[in-house]
């Protein structure tokens, strides 16, 4: 896969020597080509290479490959301080850092040596995100087609997106797996679960609540394109697969009228069912299997989510909330 001319630019402008732009380049081409890596992350990996050899450059002089092999542990971290200094944050150090190691596991594969330094620096701790769930009304009324009764589109349309948003919210689904289902897996009346394949190929089966059976079996009933049964069950205005972007448009535009933030996204729907599950005394495993997610310390987020909500909650109404005890004077203690 060839580099865009921007991008043979960047590399070209990288410093070091000969040797060290020429691996640059043909590390650069690997990632595309052999690891299958987006053109977002292959360019992020580039940026962050270029930058710890400008901070080898200014500190040493020209970079090369043998004066990469030769790097101290003191070097990488000299660095990292030096990025920490300019504000940025742990998740792009954590990328950085992996980006610098994958470069040196290239230059260990054409022979050059290992670059024991890298392997020797832990990478930065990265607080985890808390997810931001909607409120209950709000995730309810992306469901329902009424919210955009408005809108100069066919109604099976609205019955279809309110059918996805359904899937999402009410079955705790991501908006892939609501996707890749197929017109013989739909979740319709009668039918109480669905085997949904999630992140790294696996497998799970979700129950369906009769409600979003329902709106399933009224998108269906109104789809006017006809749906195979190992064909995809949603489909777009012209018959063919539905576009995840297509959802995330929808959910952009409702944001306005229900007066939801930015945050308020398809995904956002999956985390507020595991949310309002867990504020029902949903039990924290169960809620890890319907998520599918591998470690349940993932699904312990959204006891921290609660937690934080309810302070908040107590902060906002408690009468005594963010008040301090009056400061007693000798006056007062006679």
């Amino acid at each position: 896969m060839p580099t865009s001319a921007a991008t043979d630019a960047a590399l070209f402008a990288m410093p070091g020597d000969a040797a060290v732009r020429d691996a640059a380049h043909a590390w650069s081409r690997s990632l595309a080509a052999e690891r299958r890596m987006s053109d977002n992350t292959v360019e992020a990996y580039e940026r962050d290479l270029r930058q710890f050899l400008h901070h080898l450059d200014a500190r040493a002089g020209t970079p090369t490959i043998a004066a990469i092999v030769a790097l101290k542990p003191r070097d990488v971290r000299a660095f990292m301080a030096a990025r920490r200094a300019d504000d940025v944050g742990g998740r792009s150090l954590m990328r950085a850092l992996a980006g610098l190691r994958s470069f040196a596991k290239y230059l260990e594969r054409e022979g050059h040596g290992t670059v024991a330094a890298l392997g020797a620096v832990r990478s930065p701790k990265v607080e985890r995100r808390l997810p931001r769930p909607l409120p209950v009304a709000a995730a309810r009324a992306l469901t329902e087609t009424s919210l955009r009764a408005d809108e100069d589109r066919e109604p099976w349309i609205l019955m279809r997106d309110a059918a996805v948003l359904a899937l999402l919210y009410g079955a705790g689904l991501r908006i892939s797996e609501a996707l890749g289902l197929t017109r013989r897996d739909a979740p319709v009346p009668g039918i109480d679960a669905v085997t949904v394949l999630g992140k790294g190929a696996k497998q799970r089966m979700v129950p369906v609540l009769p409600v979003v059976a329902e709106a399933v079996a009224a998108y269906l009933a109104a789809c006017p394109h006809p749906l195979p049964g190992d064909g995809p069950l949603f489909v777009g205005a012209r018959g063919g697969p539905l576009s995840p972007r297509i959802i995330q448009y929808v959910v952009a535009r409702a944001r306005g009228g229900l007066g939801l933030p930015d945050s308020a996204t398809p995904h956002a729907l999956r985390h507020s069912f595991a949310t309002h599950l867990l504020a029902r005394q949903g039990e924290l495993r169960a809620i890890q299997e319907l998520l599918g997610h591998a470690s349940l310390s993932t699904t312990q987020l959204y006891t921290k989510v609660d937690a934080a909500r309810l302070m908040s909650a107590f902060d906002a109404t408690h009468p005594r909330a963010g008040r301090h005890p009056p400061r007693r004077t000798a006056q007062d203690l006679i």
